[in-house]
């Protein structure tokens, strides 16, 4: 079975963007919502990480414009301030490619990586474009960095008007190390709205910067542009979680792990 996703993973992404049931609000303020998914619990096999929803409503920015943001990989330099270092690996499809993202963390927590599979669909007004975790033979784990898994990331975007969209992003991410259960989802529930308001303000943005880098290149829209290499999709595998090393971050925290985890 090919590691790539299929039509059905697409529809099955926009199905859990747009679903309500399961879903238990956090945040919802200045437009901005956020959720976690609320599963029967299922003992020992319940996730330890919570799966979550950001939907955002923006009256001043086109949908395709967003899709832009979420692709281009120079403009991220610009706006998002936590990231290391990023790139491009490959590409397997004309849709689909295989990269490598580094993210500081607050001291004393250890930085992250990750290398992802991330492949994209344009279906009329909606945009998706959805990341896991995967293996590469090229790009094993670095000293002094966790290697982190995607489970499943992604952002669905749908156009409301001209200038207007609906954007969502949703995640389960496990950040490996051993951090508490309650650091790991109470931090995303509360840098959720913040991520929101940057990648927002990053939309208003990107057209003044675009005009002045490379304006006429968007490798996504147009794969001609494209100069990645290409790979064969066997060479890579699914990133699990539980092969992972934990590495020991706990007596760096404070002694809260006894907070609601909820």
């Amino acid at each position: 079975m090919s590691i790539l996703p299929n039509e059905g993973a697409f529809e099955d992404f926009k199905r859990q963007c747009l679903a309500s049931e399961n879903w238990l609000t956090k945040y919802d303020n200045s437009g901005k919502q956020v959720w976690i998914e609320v599963l029967p619990d299922r003992g020992i096999n319940s996730p330890k990480v919570h799966k979550i929803k950001c939907r955002m409503s923006i009256e001043d920015v086109p949908a395709a414009t967003m899709y832009d943001v979420i692709h281009d990989g120079q403009y991220r330099k610009e706006w998002d301030t936590n990231m290391m270092e990023s790139y491009d690996i490959a590409r397997l499809t004309d849709n689909a490619d295989v990269g490598y993202y580094s993210w500081r963390c607050p001291k004393p927590i250890k930085n992250r990586d990750v290398v992802t599979l991330r492949s994209w669909r344009v279906k009329g007004d909606e945009y998706i474009v959805m990341n896991f975790s995967v293996k590469h033979p090229d790009f094993p784990i670095k000293n002094k960095i966790v290697r982190a898994v995607s489970l499943l990331t992604g952002y669905y975007v749908k156009a409301t008007g001209p200038n207007s969209c609906i954007f969502i992003y949703l995640s389960q991410a496990d950040p490996k190390g051993s951090l508490p259960k309650w650091v790991v989802n109470k931090a995303s529930q509360v840098l959720a709205p913040r991520v929101l308001s940057s990648v927002h303000q990053a939309g208003k943005n990107y057209p003044a910067w675009k005009k002045k880098n490379s304006p006429d290149v968007k490798a996504w829209l147009n794969p001609k542009q494209n100069k990645l290499p290409y790979i064969d999709p066997a060479v890579l595998s699914i990133q699990r979680a539980d092969s992972l090393e934990n590495v020991d971050e706990s007596s760096k925290l404070d002694g809260q792990d006894a907070e609601d985890s909820s």
